[in-house]
């Protein structure tokens, strides 16, 4: 469970970041100087990283036995500026930490 997380995790951070480079520097660069390096080699890095996020999204979901309401919102964070970000820390209040809680070994008191 540990490394579908941190897997899941990684990927959230680094497609929105991407996104946020497209959407707020690539976008204005090619309305206003014409220039689309960002929007033709960063946006088609982060679609590729995307679908690798979907799917590392997607594993993490069904170890967690989510239901199909928040898994589809899981798997387009990816598509809204700054939505990874949210959802990321939403997954880890609402399914992840107690999931990990769950399977953390119950320490059992010793006694004198």
């Amino acid at each position: 469970m540990h490394t579908a997380v941190l897997r899941y995790r990684v990927m959230a951070y680094i497609t929105g970041v991407l996104i946020i480079i497209v959407v707020f520097a690539g976008i204005p660069l090619q309305i206003w100087d014409h220039n689309t390096f960002i929007t033709n080699q960063v946006a088609t890095v982060h679609g590729v990283l995307y679908i690798i996020y979907i799917v590392f999204a997607f594993m993490l979901s069904t170890k967690l036995h989510m239901k199909p309401k928040p898994t589809v919102l899981l798997l387009l964070a990816g598509t809204v500026p700054v939505m990874t970000f949210v959802v990321e820390r939403w997954m880890m209040r609402r399914y992840v930490n107690p999931a990990l809680a769950e399977q953390a070994p119950q320490a059992t008191p010793v006694s004198s």
